[in-house]
């Protein structure tokens, strides 16, 4: 009777302990190594998306915090940084602090054109010191390095993909390593079609929602579907990089908590 006893316990800790660790919701930082024979200088990027003005304290404290430890050469926001309650103060004093930690860069996500007007935001964010990329490049030295930083809008800002990353394309440094800022993962063949970009950050799946460790990398995303191909990690395609973040946010998605899949600061180091 002890032993059937004692198993039962210990199938239940089993039980709890899987439980707790299937819905951590604290955030971790991941990294990833991208080598090029156009690096000479190491640069370390931070990569932020989908926010969604979730509480990492007054103005994101917590979350600038984190990314000050990582020590940055550059700061990269690839969309959804913003609640959906049409307050951008406090995330907008967040950019400001972010700003003043090293260059940072800004494309906008679906969720901007859904709940704010998004010229008045952009000049907003612009005011911050942060750059906002819109089908445009900007080339930064890093380290003595210098990296075309390139970025087109949402699709949701209905502008033709294919010359939004045209024109951004079209005004990146010659030979220089180029970086492309675009929200949406599932738009990697059009990337790679340009072949001008070395390395795309991107974010929008949120890790698929739902993981089941070494057999299913992400259940649901928009705009991909069930068992999406881009829900987080690393890509390639035609020598093109793609890093996909699973994203800040610790939201329900159609009323299901993240499981098995929390939510991730980016460190990307080129070398």
């Amino acid at each position: 009777m002890r032993k059937k006893w004692l198993i039962r316990m210990m199938l239940l800790a089993a039980v709890i302990a899987l439980a707790v660790a299937a819905l951590d919701q604290r955030m971790i930082v991941r990294r990833y190594t991208v080598e090029s024979d156009k690096i000479d200088q190491p640069v370390r990027l931070a990569l932020l998306t989908d926010f969604h003005g979730c509480d990492y304290g007054e103005n994101g404290e917590r979350l600038v915090q984190a990314v000050t430890e990582l020590r940055p050469d550059a700061i990269l926001l690839s969309g959804d940084m913003f609640s959906a309650d049409g307050d951008a103060e406090e995330e907008l004093a967040m950019l400001c602090t972010l700003a003043a930690l090293a260059p940072t860069l800004y494309v906008t996500g679906n969720h901007e054109y859904w709940e704010y007007p998004v010229p008045a935001l952009c000049q907003r964010i612009e005011e911050t010191g942060v750059t906002v990329l819109d089908q445009t490049c900007r080339t930064l030295a890093l380290n003595g390095q210098r990296v075309n930083f390139c970025g087109v809008p949402d699709p949701y800002a209905y502008v033709n993909t294919e010359t939004a990353l045209a024109r951004a394309a079209a005004a990146a440094e010659a030979e220089a390593y180029t970086v492309l800022l675009s929200h949406r993962p599932e738009l990697i063949e059009r990337y790679a079609a340009q072949g001008t970009f070395d390395l795309v950050v991107s974010g929008h799946a949120h890790g698929g929602q739902i993981r089941i460790p070494l057999l299913v990398n992400g259940l649901f995303a928009p705009n991909q579907g069930w068992l999406p191909a881009y829900a987080g990690g690393r890509y390639e395609m035609d020598g093109m990089v793609m890093i996909v973040s699973r994203g800040l946010s610790d939201q329900l998605q159609m009323g299901i908590p993240r499981v098995f899949n929390r939510p991730e600061l980016v460190l990307v180091e080129l070398k």
